[in-house]
């Protein structure tokens, strides 16, 4: 069995069902430049883009409404 920390497994799921399902992306407060508070998503950026890894402003009511709307077009979001 592998031997991997919580982060580690965090972020190889969210990196499996991002290359699994083109309309998945991950959206939050410092998920793509600053890579997460504790690094869950570090490289995700990197590898999918700037479209899928979507940082939010550091605001209450920001995460839920640019989540709330991309399902409308068809995308998955992922929200910490």
């Amino acid at each position: 069995m592998a031997v991997m920390t919580y982060r580690e497994a965090l972020n190889l799921a969210l990196r499996e069902e991002l290359k699994r399902d083109p309309d998945v992306f991950v959206i939050g407060e410092e998920v793509g430049l600053y890579e997460g508070a504790y690094k869950v998503t570090q490289g995700l950026l990197k590898e999918f883009g700037p479209k899928r890894i979507v940082d939010t402003p550091i605001a209450e009511s920001a995460s839920p409404a640019s989540a709330s709307a991309r399902p409308w077009s068809g995308c998955v979001p992922w929200s910490r």
